[in-house]
């Protein structure tokens, strides 16, 4: 077996056959060529005299490399990422652990260990996203937290506040002997390859906007009441804005663009990414086709595939093809930031925190308290110029403010 590394996935290769491995042609951790032969297997009766000529490249490759080994096939236990990094940390052989379905999952460790007493019943504390990635850092409890939130919902501020008062002035530099280096994994490497080269490559342009997102909220409020009757899982706020936005590319084809061969191309569909964070880079899965999608359906999709990402089992379909990204950190409490180019694409949306401030109404200057959210559109200026850029903000601004101008079924 080997293991196939990309900048977006990794893939586990299992051997066709059973024999003897010949002419390894390439090194561990060593970039490898799309469609070149990585090494060949020897089947019972043949030698290595049944191989092909080599190519002069392949007789310096070969020379530097160790020789032939065997290599048996051993029947491997099928188990998602998240339940092989679980049993490995727990000391557990996968063989051991029953699975209810085609494959071992976190889900089967977990009962796996709560039936050998190993671990108690997880208990899931409400929080909030940032809130569990402050307590993860400093390594407090969320069970010890008192929440301020609805319904005692631990907020980042209570887990600030813990760390402000536990926490007493200490020398950075005293701090920075302390951790330890990170390893640049090569997630880390091809995705700072791919940012250096479009920040390099691409001109980037920025515009922001502010929008009034009460109509937002007040359409997905009513959405919600009809999932809880239908039993169906909320509507998130990505949901209706991947909608809306591929209503609005619709629109403005130069939006859902890209550059090749000195012609601006259109691509046909409307393939909006979703940025998503991992523990060790990020990731970005695509919702294809999302102008056809209705809102339930992104929905469901946008929830398969953060669960997919988070448990390393996305697949080369679900994250190529995008032809336009947005990037969301409201949930971070990040008001407004801008984001490096997707290549190829020409357009990126970055999406801040909905913050509720008071706000000019009308030409009379009545104040109102609205809930304001800004965004930024990144794009590539060889591609589009500042005045189509800032068309399409204006128009995706009014539907988002007036969203009964869109389809949303």
């Amino acid at each position: 077996m080997i293991i196939v590394e990309t900048d977006k996935i990794t893939s586990e290769v299992e051997a066709p056959a059973t024999g003897k491995s010949a002419r390894i042609l390439y090194k561990e951790n060593e970039t490898t060529p799309v469609t070149k032969v990585v090494a060949y297997l020897l089947l019972d009766g043949e030698t290595e005299a049944d191989l092909p000529p080599m190519e002069k490249q392949e007789v310096e490759t070969t020379n530097a490399l160790p020789q032939s080994t065997v290599v048996e096939k051993v029947p491997s236990i099928s188990a998602t990422a998240l339940a092989k990094r679980m049993a490995e940390s727990e000391g557990i052989d996968l063989k051991d652990i029953p699975a209810k379905g085609p494959k071992v999952t976190k889900e089967d460790v977990d009962t796996f260990l709560q039936a050998k007493g190993t671990i108690k019943p997880r208990v899931k504390v409400p929080a909030t996203p940032a809130a569990r990635r402050l307590a993860g850092e400093h390594n407090i409890q969320l069970n010890s937290l008192v929440g301020t939130g609805p319904r005692n919902r631990v907020q980042a501020e209570d887990v600030i506040k813990v760390i402000e008062q536990s926490s007493s002035i200490f020398d950075s530099k005293t701090l920075a002997t302390t951790l330890a280096p990170l390893e640049f994994t090569t997630m880390r490497k091809r995705i700072a390859d791919r940012l250096t080269a479009s920040y390099q490559t691409s001109p980037h342009i920025y515009l922001s906007i502010e929008v009034d997102m009460a109509k937002v909220e007040g359409l997905r409020k009513q959405l919600n009441l009809k999932t809880y009757e239908s039993g169906l899982p909320n509507i998130s706020l990505t949901a209706l804005l991947v909608k809306i936005i591929a209503n609005c590319l619709e629109r403005h084809p130069r939006l859902n663009a890209y550059l090749e061969s000195e012609k601006i191309n259109f691509w046909e569909e409307i393939n909006i990414g979703v940025a998503t964070a991992l523990d060790d880079g990020l990731i970005v899965p695509v919702i294809h086709n999302a102008n056809r999608l209705s809102v339930f359906e992104i929905n469901k999709e946008l929830r398969l595939l953060a669960q997919k990402a988070r448990d390393g089992e996305l697949t080369l379909e679900q994250i190529r093809g995008g032809t336009f990204t947005i990037s969301n950190l409201g949930m971070y409490g990040i008001s407004s930031f801008t984001s490096i180019l997707n290549p190829p694409q020409s357009a990126i949306l970055s999406i801040g925190a909905i913050v509720r401030r008071p706000v000019v109404i009308d030409e009379e200057d009545s104040i109102n308290v609205r809930p304001m959210m800004n965004i930024t559109l990144g794009a590539d200026h060889r591609v589009l110029d500042g005045v189509v850029a800032a068309q399409f903000l204006v128009d995706l601004t009014d539907m988002l403010e007036y969203p009964e101008k869109v389809s949303i079924y």
